[in-house]
C-alpha cells in the first residue's frame, strides 16, 4: 500500500494538490454555517425513565415542562414610593402583565403559558416582591425550540409599556451557550493559527516548511466541518464538537507534519534524491502515522457506545478529523514535498541568528541543510540522548519521583462530584444567566427545576393524594403539586393553592415535586432517588433535570467498561503490531493512563472546588459535567498514545538494527524528543486558546487537555518512559513464540530494510541543486 502511495505522490503531485484544493472548496461550501445546525444539549440518555417521562408530559400535558421564562419587573414612574410588592400587584401593572402573558400564549409553538398575574401563585414571584415570572414551554426538539426563541425573543426582550422584561429558561441558556461557544471558537482560531505558525517557523527554521503542517490542518478542519454539517442533517450533534475539530485538526497536522518532514530531511541527509526520500519517508514514517491515527480514532470511536449525543458528537467530529489529518500527512504533504524539492528550507529565519553567531552555522554540505542534517538538530538530538542516558542511570530515583508526583497531582479526583451544566457555565453578562440567578436566589423552589412524576395507569384521587402527601414529607421537598392540590410536610395545604384537575388526562396524571434544595446538587440527585424509592399506587416515571443527571450518570457507568475495553484492546493490538511485544503494549497503556492523572486532579481542584476561579473568571458549582471526564479521557489517552507510537517506533527501529536496548531508547528519544515536545507545545497552544472560552466546560476541556499533553511530553515521555525501560531491559520486547511469528507476518516497523522503489519514469523533473549534487 505504501509503495503504491509513494508511486502516486511522486508521479502525480500536481494532480493531488489540485484535488486537495477542490476538496477544500467543496468542504467550505458544504460546511458553511455548520454551527447554526449544532445543538448545545445532549447530556440526557434518550432511553432513560426521565426521557420517557418527558415524552409522556409533552404528549399528554403540553406545556407542563417550562423551558422559557420571562422575568418581568415593573418600572417605577418617577419617585414611586410604593413598597416592594405593591407595584407588582397594582391594577395597571397586573393588566399589562396579563396582556403580555396572553400575547405570549398566542405565539405559534408556545404552550403552557402561566404567570404570577394569571395564577396568583406566590411561587411565581420573587421573595422581595420586585419581579414576577411568566413561564412557558417552547415546543419541539432543541432546534425547533431554538428557532421559536430566535423569532419571539426580540419582541419580548426589553422595556414594554412600563415593564422591564428579561428572558431566561433552559432554551435561552442553551441558546446563549451555543452563541458564546461559536464566538469563542472564532477567537480561539484567530489566536491559535498565528501562534502555531510562529512555533512551527521556529521549530522548522523555514517559513515554507512551517506552512505545510498548517495547510494539512486546514484541510482536516474544513473537511470535518463539512462532515459535521452532513451528520447534523441526520442526527443531533453537539456544538462542543467544533472545539475538537479545531484542537485535533491543528494539533494532529503538526504532529504528523513534524514527523513526516523530519524523516524526509533525514532521508535527504543520507543522499537520496527528493522522490526517493519521499518514498522512503512514506514506507517508514508513513506507517507510524497511519497506526497512530488508527489508535486515536479507536479511542474516539469508543464514545459511540454511549447513548448521549453530546459524547457521540465527539466521535462524529473526532474520527473524520483524525483520518483527514492522516490523509493530509500521507498524500498532500508528500506531494508538496516532491514539488518543493530542496526549496522546503526556503525562508530560513535562523540565518540572521547565525550571522551574529547566536546559532551554530550549518554543516559544510550546503546552505539549506537538505543534504546534511542541520547542526542545531544534531545539537538537540545529542541533548535528548544525554537526557535519556542520565535518566537511565538513575532509573529507580526518576521512576519513584515521577510516579509519586503524578499520583499526588491526581489525588483531588478522588473527591469528584458529578453534575450537569447549567446557566452558571455562562459569563455573568449573559441575560439568561442573570434571570436564572434571580430565580435561584429569590424564588422559592425554582419552578423550572421541579421533579416531574407521571402516573401511567388509572389511579383514584385518594390514592394519588396519599402518594403526594408521602412525597411532600421527604427531606428536601418544599411542596408537591398535583391534581388534588398542594401538599406540604405530609399534609394537604389548601392555602398554598387549589386542586388542578387539568393534571389528569385519561389514565395518566402528573405531580410536580418542588425541591427546597438546589435541584442540580448532589442533594438534589439524592432527592430523585428518594422519590423513586417511595412506593407509588401505580407505575410511575420520574423526570426533570435532576432526574436526567441521575439517569445520565447511570448510563455512563453502565457503558464505561465497554468503552474502556474497546480502547485498551485496540491499543494493545495496534502497539503489538508495531513492536512485536506483549510487554510494550501494556507499558504503553499504563504510561498513557498516568499522563492523565494531573489533568483529572486539576479539573477537580480548579473547576469543581473553585480554586483560581477569581483569576480564571468562572463560577464554581461544586460539581463537574458528568460526561466531560469520559470525553477528556478518550481524547487525552488517544493523544498520549499518539506520542507513544512516535517514540516506540523509533526505539524499535534502532533496536532491530543494533540489538542494544539502552542505545535504542537513547536514540529513539534523541530522534523524537524534539518532535514530541514541539508538537505538544503547539497542541497546548491550540487547546489553551480553546481554554480561554467564557463557557466553563469549554475552558475545562481546553485547559485540561493542554495540561495532559504537556505532562505526557515533558514528564512521561521524557522521564518516565526511559526510566521504566531501563528497568525492564530487553525483556520489554518479549513475546510468546506464536505471537512473534504472527508479528513477523503481519506486524509493521518503521525500519526500512528494503531499497526504495525507483520513481516512475513519468515523474515530474526535480531540479538538482548544488546540495543534492554534493550529497551524490
Amino acid at each position: 500500500m505504501f509503495a503504491a502511495l509513494a508511486r502516486l505522490t511522486t508521479a502525480r503531485p500536481r494532480l493531488l494538490l489540485i484535488g486537495a484544493l477542490l476538496f477544500l472548496a467543496l468542504a467550505g461550501v458544504v460546511g458553511r454555517g455548520a454551527a447554526d445546525h449544532l445543538l448545545a444539549g445532549g447530556n440526557e440518555d434518550p432511553t432513560s425513565a426521565s426521557a420517557r417521562a418527558a415524552e409522556a408530559l409533552d404528549r399528554d400535558f403540553p406545556g407542563s415542562r417550562p423551558n422559557f421564562v420571562l422575568l418581568v419587573t415593573p418600572q417605577p414612574a418617577g419617585t414611586d414610593p410604593s413598597p416592594p410588592g405593591t407595584a407588582l400587584d397594582a391594577p395597571d401593572t397586573a393588566a399589562r402583565a396579563r396582556a403580555l402573558t396572553d400575547r405570549l400564549a398566542a405565539e405559534p409553538g408556545v404552550t403552557g403559558v402561566r404567570s404570577y398575574w394569571t395564577t396568583g401563585s406566590p411561587a411565581l414571584r420573587t421573595d422581595d416582591g420586585h419581579s414576577g415570572l411568566v413561564l412557558a414551554h417552547l415546543e419541539g426538539r432543541e432546534d425547533a425550540a431554538a428557532d421559536t426563541l430566535d423569532r419571539i425573543a426580540p419582541t419580548y426582550r426589553g422595556t414594554h409599556d412600563g415593564l422591564d422584561v428579561r428572558i431566561g429558561g433552559g432554551v435561552a441558556v442553551q441558546h446563549d451557550m451555543q452563541t458564546t461557544i461559536s464566538e469563542d471558537l472564532v477567537r480561539a482560531e484567530l489566536i491559535a493559527l498565528p501562534v502555531t505558525l510562529l512555533i512551527l517557523v521556529i521549530v522548522f527554521g523555514s517559513a515554507v516548511a512551517a506552512l505545510l503542517p498548517l495547510a494539512v490542518g486546514l484541510f482536516a478542519m474544513f473537511g470535518t466541518n463539512a462532515v459535521l454539517r452532513v451528520v447534523a442533517s441526520a442526527t443531533d450533534v453537539s456544538i462542543f464538537a467544533q472545539n475538537l475539530t479545531t484542537v485535533l485538526g491543528l494539533g494532529l497536522a503538526v504532529d504528523y507534519g513534524l514527523f513526516v518532514v523530519r524523516r524526509h530531511r533525514e532521508e535527504l541527509a543520507r543522499g537520496a534524491d527528493v522522490p526517493t526520500a519521499v518514498a522512503a519517508t512514506l514506507r517508514t514514517a508513513g506507517r507510524t502515522v497511519l497506526f497512530s491515527a488508527l489508535t486515536l480514532a479507536v479511542s474516539l470511536a469508543a464514545m459511540l457506545v454511549f447513548p448521549q449525543y453530546f459524547l457521540r458528537s465527539f466521535a462524529y467530529a473526532g474520527i473524520p478529523v483524525v483520518l483527514l489529518a492522516a490523509v493530509g500527512a500521507l498524500v498532500i504533504l508528500p506531494a508538496a514535498l516532491v514539488l518543493l524539492g530542496h526549496r522546503i528550507d526556503a525562508g530560513d529565519v535562523r540565518r540572521p541568528l547565525r550571522r551574529v553567531r547566536l546559532l551554530p552555522r550549518r554543516g559544510a554540505a550546503g546552505r539549506s541543510g537538505s543534504a546534511t542534517p542541520d547542526a542545531t538538530e544534531r545539537e538537540a538530538g545529542s541533548g535528548w540522548a544525554r537526557l535519556a542516558g542520565a535518566v537511565m542511570r538513575r532509573a529507580p530515583l526518576v521512576t519513584v519521583v515521577t510516579l509519586g508526583s503524578l499520583v499526588v497531582l491526581g489525588l483531588p479526583f478522588l473527591g469528584v462530584q458529578f453534575g450537569t451544566a447549567d446557566d452558571r457555565q455562562l459569563p455573568t453578562s449573559a441575560e439568561s444567566r442573570q434571570v436564572q440567578q434571580t430565580i435561584r436566589d429569590h424564588v422559592e423552589g425554582r419552578p423550572s427545576g421541579t421533579i416531574e412524576i407521571v402516573v401511567r395507569e388509572s389511579t383514584d384521587a385518594a390514592a394519588r393524594a396519599d402518594y403526594a402527601a408521602r412525597l411532600s414529607a421527604l427531606p428536601g421537598v418544599a411542596r408537591v403539586v398535583g391534581p388534588e392540590g398542594v401538599f406540604r410536610a405530609g399534609a394537604a395545604d389548601a392555602a398554598a393553592g387549589p386542586a388542578e384537575p387539568g393534571r389528569v388526562v385519561g389514565d395518566s396524571a402528573y405531580l410536580s415535586v418542588v425541591p427546597a434544595i438546589e435541584d442540580l446538587s448532589p442533594a438534589g440527585q439524592d432527592l430523585v432517588r428518594d422519590v423513586r424509592a417511595t412506593p407509588s399506587p401505580s407505575p410511575v416515571l420520574v423526570g426533570g433535570l435532576s432526574a436526567q443527571i441521575v439517569d445520565s450518570k447511570d448510563a455512563i457507568a453502565e457503558r464505561l467498561w465497554a468503552a474502556g475495553a474497546i480502547i485498551v484492546l485496540a491499543t494493545f493490538v495496534l502497539v503489538f503490531l508495531l513492536t512485536g511485544s506483549v510487554v510494550m503494549p501494556l507499558l504503553a497503556i499504563v504510561f498513557a493512563a498516568l499522563s492523565l492523572t494531573a489533568m483529572f486532579g486539576a479539573v477537580v481542584w480548579v473547576v469543581q472546588d473553585g480554586n483560581l476561579s477569581g483569576l480564571l473568571d468562572f463560577t464554581p458549582t461544586g460539581s463537574i459535567e458528568t460526561a466531560l471526564p469520559v470525553l477528556m479521557f478518550c481524547i487525552a489517552f488517544g493523544l498520549s498514545m499518539d506520542y507513544g507510537v512516535f517514540l516506540l517506533s523509533r526505539v524499535k527501529e534502532e533496536y532491530d538494527l543494533t540489538g542494544d536496548h539502552r542505545r535504542a531508547v537513547a536514540v529513539g528519544l534523541a530522534r523524537t524528543g524534539s518532535i514530541i515536545t514541539a508538537a505538544a507545545c503547539v497542541l497546548a497552544v491550540v487547546m489553551g486558546a480553546i481554554g480561554t472560552s467564557r463557557v466553563t466546560n469549554t475552558m475545562m476541556l481546553g485547559g485540561g487537555l493542554a495540561l495532559a499533553v504537556l505532562v505526557d511530553a515533558f514528564v512521561v515521555r521524557s522521564l518516565l518512559v526511559p526510566a521504566v525501560l531501563a528497568w525492564t531491559g530487553p525483556r520489554a520486547w518479549w513475546s510468546p513464540a506464536p505471537l512473534r511469528r504472527l508479528h513477523n507476518r503481519y506486524g509493521i516497523s518503521e525500519s526500512d530494510p528494503t531499497p526504495a522503489p525507483p520513481p516512475a519514469d513519468h515523474s515530474p523533473p526535480v531540479s538538482t541543486s548544488s546540495h543534492e549534487s554534493a550529497a551524490r
